[in-house]
């Protein structure tokens, strides 16, 4: 055996184990959009098709799994923030809240099942919304120096705006134009966005 095979298959076990994790991470993301789903560890196992002792060598239990997804959700919609390439700065972030908007009413249900097992006090919420909270005040303070957003509101209070459409009961067609309405009445009068 030559000094390259071990590490050739150690770099191969480490490719495999990647490429489970993000099978696993993939079936769990699936699952959780579904509103209507009672979601189990076997169930993902299936679902990524992977047996249950690969999962739990990833993931040791259901909540290390759900704070996983949630840290992965919650990177994807700060990167959102960076790259909305919108003209204005009032446009980028009407992109961006109408990304959130999306976000925050598709993982409901992830947030749902997450805060039954780690409660709201957990640092997976905290450490989340704060990250969010950052990516949505650059955008806001640059839709401020621009002039387009009104100076009355704040990114937090945004946020919770948009958050409050997403738990408004009904089906999308119902809340989207009170979300428009509301996207409407963030900015100045001549704001283009």
């Amino acid at each position: 055996m030559t000094p390259e095979e071990p590490m050739a298959r150690s770099a191969s076990r480490r490719v495999d184990a990647q490429r489970n994790r993000e099978k696993i991470l993939a079936a769990a993301r699936a699952a959780f959009a579904d509103p209507d789903a009672d979601v189990s560890m076997a169930d993902i196992a299936r679902r990524a098709n992977i047996g249950s002792a690969t999962l739990y060598r990833n993931f040791a239990d259901r909540r290390t799994l759900l704070e996983a997804l949630y840290s992965e959700e919650i990177a994807a919609i700060c990167q959102a923030a960076q790259t909305c390439d919108d003209v204005t700065a009032g446009a980028r972030l009407h992109s961006w809240l109408r990304h959130f908007y999306g976000y925050f009413l598709n993982k409901r249900v992830l947030a749902s099942e997450l805060l039954d097992l780690v409660g709201a006090e957990s640092p997976v919420f905290r450490e989340g919304f704060a990250l969010v909270l950052g990516a949505a005040e650059r955008l806001v303070q640059e839709a401020h120096r621009s002039g387009e957003l009104r100076d009355d509101l704040d990114a937090e209070q945004i946020l919770a705006l948009i958050a409050s459409i997403a738990n408004i009961p009904g089906d999308p067609v119902f809340r989207a134009p009170i979300l428009t309405a509301a996207l409407d009445a963030l900015w100045t009068p001549n704001a283009a966005h």
